[in-house]
């Protein structure tokens, strides 16, 4: 596994993280959950990715990660990366959702206690809140690293002046944030679109992507139909619009290049996104090991030159 410096700063992730968003809820194996956990781990895999919603129900992820640490990685606290994250809506009333310090660090306070640990790595703002004050959310994420409660401030899906804004006022404040998480993969360029990536690689943070799969789409799921227990059929968030006929046929494309580079599908959308620059980690969801796996190898794998890159916008476009 390849390591990736964090924007300006000392802290390594590795090209691949785990994220707990699917697969990790209260009705989910738990030996299933487990063993992901663990062969990541074997595989250089570090970063687990969390957030206080994740489930269902919301917290149930987080809870479940704190029996597998207590279980599974008992006395490897320190070789592990964990995040988690607040900003949507956790519980009810007025102090159950947005950017309020109030909301903040009652979050991160009830996530910890969730995961039985004295802090994270990493806690996000998982999404902006225009009801609430820019300084006052970045003040409650300085505040929760300069109370002990997390090592490192970061935030998600901030679009690109909203991101340059917060950095100067953590960076101020002498908490700069070190990462921002967007939604990034081949089908979904916004962020570089849209100047997001610039704009983190101007103010020295990193940058994790999120969905670097496109919910599964850009795997060898959907080359041959739609399988009935696919997210396409079940999944809340999944964009229909990514599986037409025509898309389809763009996916087979770019499986036989894949294919020439002696890739899965999967590892090349992960490798195109690690071959954007200023991108660290790529955070992948998993139901089974297997998957896993085979994504892990993504990050020990040759970048993409500008040929290929080029090759890759000729198929899509």
């Amino acid at each position: 596994m390849n390591y990736n410096r964090c924007g300006r700063t000392g802290l390594l992730l590795p090209a691949i993280s785990l994220g707990l968003w699917h697969s990790f809820g209260r009705s989910d194996s738990s030996d299933t959950k487990r063993g992901m956990c663990r062969r990541a781990f074997d595989l250089g895999i570090t970063h687990f990715d969390l957030a206080n919603n994740y489930g269902p129900p919301p917290g149930s992820a987080e809870e479940a990660f704190g029996d597998i640490l207590r279980a599974d990685f008992k006395g490897r606290r320190d070789e592990l990366i964990i995040s988690t994250k607040a900003g949507y809506q956790m519980w009810d009333g007025p102090y159950g959702d947005g950017g309020s310090r109030k909301y903040l660090i009652a979050s991160l306070d009830q996530s910890l206690k969730r995961l039985c640990l004295d802090y994270v790595d990493i806690f996000y703002h998982h999404r902006l809140d225009p009801e609430t004050p820019l300084e006052e959310t970045m003040m409650a994420l300085d505040f929760a690293v300069r109370s002990g409660r997390a090592l490192y401030a970061g935030i998600s899906t901030y679009p690109a002046d909203k991101l340059r804004e917060a950095q100067k006022i953590l960076r101020d404040l002498g908490t700069p944030c070190i990462i921002n998480q967007p939604r990034l993969n081949m089908l979904q360029r916004e962020p570089i679109t849209q100047g997001v990536l610039q704009a983190a690689a101007d103010t020295g943070m990193g940058v994790i992507a999120f969905s670097p799969l496109a919910q599964g789409v850009l795997t060898d799921r959907y080359l041959n139909g739609v399988p009935t227990d696919s997210r396409a059929t079940h999944g809340k968030w999944f964009d229909q619009g990514m599986i037409t006929a025509a898309q389809i046929a763009k996916l087979k494309k770019l499986n036989a290049f894949a294919g020439a580079r002696g890739q899965t599908l999967a590892q090349l959308a992960l490798t195109w996104n690690l071959s954007q620059a200023g991108v660290t980690s790529n955070i992948i969801g998993a139901s089974k090991v297997s998957q896993i796996e085979d994504c892990a190898k993504a990050g020990e794998q040759t970048l993409l030159d500008a040929g290929e890159l080029a090759a890759i916008d000729g198929i899509l476009f």
